[in-house]
């Protein structure tokens, strides 16, 4: 009953806010005279309740055009179509939940309430490919189950697609399940899959969903939940879209960026800026059938202060950790506080996207069930900024959190797992599991994990132990939360992305720029480029770009370096680093990114058959400054040409520095050239211990 008088509302928000930011308008596309999806559905009389809403429902609130002539229309559009007895069985489930007294449309009295409701089962059931894009067959579903579509549909929504035991069984969030016989059905402008349930997930928050947790005391993140809501966190769960953006959109400030190539860059055409600016989060918890056996009750009143306890007796933290143990909980210095937080990340990260995969060593695009070499993923967790590693290998069989394997990472290694340790195993991530929370939350990813999660001294030493390599659009928690990091799609939509100058609205928080400079990210899905997953962020002007650096796990002395694909079209930029925003120092002389690595200043040369000549030649260039690229990365298309052979790629030592884990870090790269087109390039930094790039008897490896 609680679920949907609480849905109810912020649905109804959802879709009034849709209306006002949609601004296109198809009344205009050329009209087919054959069976295009409309045609079909009007055909048969099991959809004519639903092809009735499909003539009532429009695009947009500034769009005359209806749904209806939509489907009628040149396009790609995958139609989850619900039959006539399962809009009457979602009407009915309405009564069930006191939204309407019985199940008719009759029986609403609210005319706002009715058009929500219709726009409900209407929009949630299209997905609108483009122009550049095939609509979705389910042989071109993603392969794994938990897996989101990579186009949202006309409610915004990503719907995921679930496997179960059975070959035939396909079920939509895992709850609306596609008719066996009636799938695939191709018609001119599209596919339709016939739903013998309407397609409606749940439009909640993170903080409404923990929160029926709670009232309901609900088993199964029960734990979680309260100590969650004791952390004074639920609030902050609650934000799901930044309505400032919406507003800047909607008034046209925030456009997107023409004609590209006429600013400086490389490439054409033009950049799109973001749709929405959307606020996402993802927390890793453990099930509360764990706390039963460690003997803690999950409704017991006096729960909060026996977990607290507990996490002490169990030592889930770090010695050089500073904390208070008292009942403020919702204070950051609060040790319960601290634990809880370093489960959560500030970006939604669905399961397809816990740890990239694209262009890494043995992994093919076509085929990516297969996993080619350990893949790892860097991001900062909420609260006290530290560490969370999340990892995949074909040994791993799943993610992991902190998993610290011995990895096959010889000269002529195979880049993949060859043993772990049962104390560096690190927790599986149940992606897969029943528990994992993946639909109905508009704004958060829950994964269930096997084991507690902490920081521990283990945990931040084996960190300590390994080079971090860190994306630069990893660093950007927006950028996973919003769709733009590596999305799997060749629309230009998605493919190069305008990031709204600073001075205009700042889009991420942990990057800065000035207001002559012009940012792109570019997706680069499938185009072959060079570099770690393919993508790049790339800027002309006279640019000046700050980011905020991930913390490291333990005081030292570490490299900063920077990777560089170089070409004639980068510029050259003077670096700075440092702990004050406002007074970065200087980081050494510029770094210039049109150098290739032929190039006698960096000393550097091809890989022979002799390893000892290699590894000179990588002690030479080091002396210069420069390593060669990393063995881990390939070209698309050509997975033996590792960045390494590639012949344009390298890394820049910036500075050699001792760092402090309760430090915040910045890197800044400003360009002295004078010229407004000469680019930018970011793709990813690491963070190397001198327990790794100065070891003595384990030399750091290639990759």
């Amino acid at each position: 009953m609680y679920k949907r008088l609480l849905v109810l509302p912020l649905l109804l928000t959802v879709v009034a806010l849709w209306n006002c930011t949609e601004n296109v308008d198809t009344s205009a596309r050329y009209v087919f005279k054959g069976n295009t999806i409309q045609g079909y559905l009007s055909e048969h009389s099991k959809y004519s309740e639903y092809c009735r809403l499909l003539d009532m429902v429009h695009v947009s609130e500034v769009s005359d055009t209806k749904v209806s002539q939509l489907l009628s229309a040149r396009g790609h559009y995958t139609v989850f179509a619900p039959t006539n007895d399962a809009i009457q069985a979602y009407l009915d489930s309405l009564v069930a939940d006191n939204v309407i007294d019985y199940p008719s449309w009759e029986a609403f009295t609210d005319s706002f309430k009715l058009d929500s409701i219709q726009r409900v089962i209407v929009l949630n059931s299209i997905i609108d490919s483009g122009d550049d894009e095939e609509a979705y067959q389910t042989w071109d579903f993603p392969v794994r189950s938990g897996w989101e579509m990579v186009r949202a549909n006309m409610n915004d929504r990503k719907l995921s697609i679930y496997y179960t035991d059975q070959p035939d069984d396909i079920l939509v969030n895992g709850l609306w399940p596609i008719n066996y016989v009636n799938r695939d059905m191709r018609m001119l402008n599209g596919v339709i899959h016939q739903m013998d349930e309407v397609v409606a997930p749940r439009t909640i928050t993170a903080a409404d969903y923990l929160w029926e947790i709670i009232r309901e005391k609900r088993e199964g993140y029960l734990v979680m939940a309260r100590a969650i809501e004791a952390c004074g966190l639920l609030d902050t769960l609650q934000s799901w879209r930044d309505e400032a953006y919406e507003t800047l959109r909607l008034k046209g400030v925030i456009t997107d960026l023409e004609n590209i190539n006429g600013l400086g860059f490389a490439d054409s055409g033009r950049a799109y800026a973001p749709e929405h600016r959307l606020i996402g989060f993802t927390i890793f918890a453990e099930l509360d059938s764990f706390w039963r056996e460690q003997g803690l009750d999950p409704a017991d009143p006096d729960l909060l202060p026996k977990l607290l306890r507990w996490i002490q007796e169990n030592h889930l933290y770090s010695d050089s950790d500073v904390f208070t143990v008292d009942g403020n909980y919702s204070s950051p210095d609060n040790l319960l506080y601290q634990w809880v937080t370093y489960h959560m990340l500030p970006m939604r990260i669905s399961s397809n996207m816990l740890v990239i995969h694209h262009n890494e060593s043995r992994f093919k695009l076509n085929n990516p069930a297969k996993l080619g070499m350990a893949c790892e993923e860097l991001y900062t967790s909420m609260g006290h900024r530290r560490l969370i590693k999340i990892y995949e290998s074909e040994e791993s069989q799943g993610v992991y959190l902190n998993r610290f394997p011995k990895l096959d990472c010889g000269r002529n290694g195979s880049g993949g797992e060859l043993s772990c340790d049962e104390d560096k195993k690190g927790l599986r991530v149940g992606a897969d599991q029943k528990e994992a929370v993946l639909s109905d939350i508009i704004n958060c990813c829950i994964y269930p994990l096997d084991g507690p999660l902490a920081y521990t001294d283990q945990v931040r030493d084996n960190l300590h132990k390994q080079r971090l390599r860190i994306d630069a659009m990893g660093m950007l928690p927006e950028a996973m939360t919003n769709g733009i990091r590596k999305r799997a799609s060749e629309d230009q939509r998605y493919q190069q992305v305008y990031i709204p100058k600073h001075t205009i609205y700042q889009y991420f928080n942990d990057m800065w720029m000035n207001e002559d400079c012009n940012m792109v990210y570019f997706n680069a899905y499938r185009y072959g480029w060079p570099g770690k997953n393919g993508d790049e962020m790339k800027a002309v002007g006279r640019y000046e770009v700050t980011y905020r650096l991930p913390p490291v796990p333990r005081q030292g002395i570490y490299e900063l370096r920077y990777a560089i694909i170089a070409t004639d079209r980068r510029g050259v930029a003077q670096v700075y680093f440092g702990s004050d925003f406002d007074k970065l120092p200087v980081a050494g002389i510029p770094m210039d990114w049109t150098i290739p690595p032929q190039n006698p200043i960096t000393a550097w040369e091809q890989d022979t058959e002799d390893k000892d000549y290699n590894a000179e030649i990588d002690k030479r260039m080091r002396n210069n400054g420069y390593m060669n690229g990393d063995k881990s990365n390939c070209v698309l298309g050509d997975p033996n040409n590792s960045l390494r052979e590639y012949t344009w790629a390298m890394r820049r030592i910036l500075l050699r520095q001792y760092m402090d884990p309760d430090k915040t870090y910045y890197i800044r790269m400003k360009s002295v050239l004078d010229t407004d087109a000469k680019e930018f390039y970011m793709d990813y930094i690491e963070l190397c211990p001198k327990e790794v790039f100065d070891n003595p008897e384990t030399p750091e490896d290639i990759w």
